[in-house]
């Protein structure tokens, strides 16, 4: 071979070397895209500008038959056979510019204009030789349909707008596959020339060059001339279209720059939407500004719809606030946690009597309510009513760092303080929670009924039946009761409020959705009288009635536990001295649990403290005293209570209101502080004490010298 041949070959080699190695392995990298979020069946929920300020949306993998023929019949006749390049056009556009004397027709494939639109470079000669050695390069990587999309995402449709999916939605509402074939061919034409030519100005020559492309379509037969008639009649475009803004706060926690399809449900969502503006819009005018639901599909764990503040259209501080991503005190809306879990682990079972007594536990007292004391209450009824004493007694026998283990399992991702931090007031809304992470928690416990998760702290599907079957016996907000009404949605739900009347939470499930719902407002200031009951209640029922009906109630589990004697009038495990039992089905750590210790020889008998306020709310209950038995309780404070006695405005010191029973109602009782004595009580057994700050003992003792003694501590007050 000679040395000429040689180099020729070398040449040719180093130019394919280069030809194969010229094109950038991603054309566009570096482009900011616009996030663009959908429902479960891909419609647009929502989208946010990409960081360059345009709408562009991120790239597509196909384009819409209608705009494709429009386009290539428009921009490029022989794209689907030339490699890149296409000579014919070429010759053409050089005809045409010497003609007119000025450039009239670049003769750019579609194949160039996306080398051009990847490169961005100015559009000069030397410019367009490059742009052709890469389209051919092009070719050879990807499709025609691959080139097609790729210039559909990245063509300029003037003003901010890039791209088919982007211009759709803006210039027509919606998305690029229900265009019309007027609509279309707008589309088609627009990126030639797109400053000058755009639905908001220079309409005349958009709408000729748009209607000479449909007479060259019904010409080469792509439509026909009805087709023709009615595209030619079609309007063009006025202002843009605002996109859509469904689930606004939900389209916001999506990955930046992306498309995500999310499970949401656009038409639950429509309606939900709905619903709640009307809901806030009235509970506005009682001072209650916003409001926040979440609604979960049970079986796929996806949440179906979401308002992260409901009525955004109301102008007030915090509207912007995505309430259902806050953390916010949690009230009582956690107790059936507790419930469970202490089924579970046989701390209780299901009607297992709570104690319902004054308690100072080192400062804290919690409070019903109502401010009263039941002296005793079954813990289904407890949990029913929402009862707070008899939830702090529970939480206290289950363990608060136990609980808190629970709650982070079930998924409350803010409670990240220590167990030690949060204390037994973490069962009355010490700690934080989402209404996204609490709803999510109560749809987590269907899932582990029905099977569908592993990571449930909630394993035992007995315990978790008996949770729902309390929560279902909870009084409706419309004072209805669901088993005298077919109609009515049967769920198991729970309501809270948190101190102050801040937070007014309701979440209810079925065997198929999970809906949480919260009042408030998003600046912390509470309402006089707001209440998760008759509040969020309300919208929560409201919302279930949008849902599908459940074919099925939770169905009662056969199997998997022990079958237990239980005493019926204590809920525990039966005594021998239990005259009345029933063998019931129950976890099998439920054997582990507590013998009822309050009868005797047949006889119910509770510690006097309890009797106190037992009796007076059942008047079926019988007092018969016994040697054997204590006779003489205090009711408050507990052992070991620390007291805080703050300082009048006067500088005097109130003191604490000491309170004891005794069985025998005629009793006389002495009082000791100290060891001094400080007075004596008949009937109502109450002494008010204000003792100096340190340890101090008080003792009463009745008149046959039974006596009974109780520590305490006086902390100083924060004015001393």
């Amino acid at each position: 071979m000679s040395r000429r041949k040689k180099v020729i070959l070398i040449i040719l080699a180093v130019l394919l070397a280069g030809w194969l190695c010229c094109l950038p392995k991603d054309l566009f990298k570096g482009t900011p895209y616009a996030t663009v979020v959908t429902d479960r069946g891909g419609e647009l929920l929502g989208a946010r500008i990409a960081d360059d300020g345009q709408w562009r949306f991120p790239p597509c993998d196909t384009v819409p038959q209608r705009y494709a023929t429009a386009l290539i019949q428009f921009e490029d006749r022989h794209f689907r056979w030339h490699p890149g390049v296409d000579p014919a056009a070429l010759v053409r556009a050089v005809v045409s510019n010497l003609k007119s004397g000025h450039v009239v027709s670049g003769g750019s494939t579609i194949t160039m204009q996306v080398i051009r639109l990847s490169r961005g470079k100015e559009r000069t000669l030397w410019q367009k030789l490059v742009e052709a050695v890469l389209a051919t390069r092009l070719e050879l990587r990807y499709s025609k349909k691959k080139i097609l999309a790729l210039y559909a995402s990245h063509a300029p449709f003037g003003g901010n707008v890039v791209g088919l999916e982007a211009a759709a939605w803006r210039y027509f509402g919606r998305p690029a596959g229900e265009l019309s074939w007027a609509e279309s061919a707008t589309l088609a034409v627009l990126p030639n020339a797109p400053s000058t030519i755009h639905p908001g100005k220079g309409r005349d020559r958009l709408l000729e060059k748009r209607n000479r492309l449909l007479e060259r379509l019904e010409k080469r037969g792509y439509i026909d001339a009805s087709t023709l008639e009615n595209a030619l009649a079609e309007p063009l475009p006025d202002a843009p279209y605002p996109l859509p803004n469904l689930a606004r706060h939900y389209v916001e926690r999506q990955p930046h720059g992306r498309e995500t399809r999310t499970g949401i449900d656009i038409h639950l969502q429509r309606q939900v939407e709905a619903a709640t503006t009307r809901w806030s819009d009235e509970l506005s005018m009682e001072g209650i500004a916003d409001l926040a639901a979440v609604i979960l599909d049970i079986h796929t764990g996806e949440t179906i719809a979401y308002v992260g503040n409901a009525s955004p259209s109301r102008t007030r501080n915090g509207s912007e606030v995505d309430i259902a991503a806050a953390p916010r005190s949690t009230g009582s809306i956690l107790k059936p946690f507790l419930y469970c879990a202490a089924l579970q682990d046989g701390t209780i079972l299901p009607r297992t009597l709570l104690q319902d007594t004054p308690v100072n536990l080192n400062g804290f007292t919690p409070q019903n309510f109502d401010l009263q004391f039941h002296g005793a209450v079954l813990a289904a009824e407890a949990l029913a009513r929402s009862l707070n004493v008899p939830a702090v007694h529970l939480l206290r026998a289950y363990g608060a760092p136990r609980f808190l283990e629970v709650l982070r399992t079930a998924g409350l991702s803010t409670l990240n303080r220590d167990a030690a931090d949060y204390g037994l007031s973490l069962i009355l809304g010490g700690g934080e929670g989402t209404l996204a992470d609490i709803t999510g928690a109560y749809a987590g416990m269907v899932r582990s009924y029905d099977g569908l998760t592993d990571d449930s702290p909630f394993t035992d599907r007995i315990a978790l039946w008996y949770t729902f079957e309390a929560l279902k016996e909870v009084n409706r907000p419309d004072e209805l009761d669901w088993k005298l009404v077919r109609s009515v949605r049967k769920a198991a739900w729970k309501t809270g409020t948190s101190y102050g009347f801040r937070d007014a939470w309701a979440v209810g499930v079925t065997p198929d959705y999970a809906v949480g719902v919260w009042c408030g407002n998003a600046d912390g200031h509470g309402v006089s009288g707001m209440t998760g009951a008759k509040t969020s209640g309300p919208v929560l029922f409201d919302l279930l009635g949008l849902l599908p009906p459940s074919s099925d109630w939770f169905e009662e589990p056969m199997e998997g536990g022990v079958y237990l004697d239980v005493c019926k009038e204590s809920g525990m495990l039966r005594s021998q001295d239990c005259p009345d039992y029933e063998s019931v089905l129950l976890p099998e750590k439920a054997a582990e649990s507590a013998v009822c210790p309050y009868h005797k020889d047949g006889v119910f008998r509770l510690p006097p403290g309890m009797e106190w306020y037992y009796k007076s709310w059942h008047p079926e209950y019988q007092v018969r005293p016994a040697k054997d038995a204590a006779q003489l309780e205090f009711l408050y404070p507990e052992p070991g209570s620390i007291l805080t006695l703050p300082r009048q405005l006067d500088g005097s010191e109130p003191g604490a209101v000491f309170q004891a029973v005794h069985r025998d109602p005629s009793a006389t009782l002495y009082w000791h502080l100290d060891d001094d004595y400080i007075g004596e009580t008949r009937f109502i057994h109450q002494m008010r004490l204000a003792p100096p700050p340190g340890k101090h003992t008080v003792t009463v003792v009745d008149g046959e010298g039974r006596s009974v003694s109780l520590g305490f501590t006086v902390a100083r007050s924060g004015s001393d």
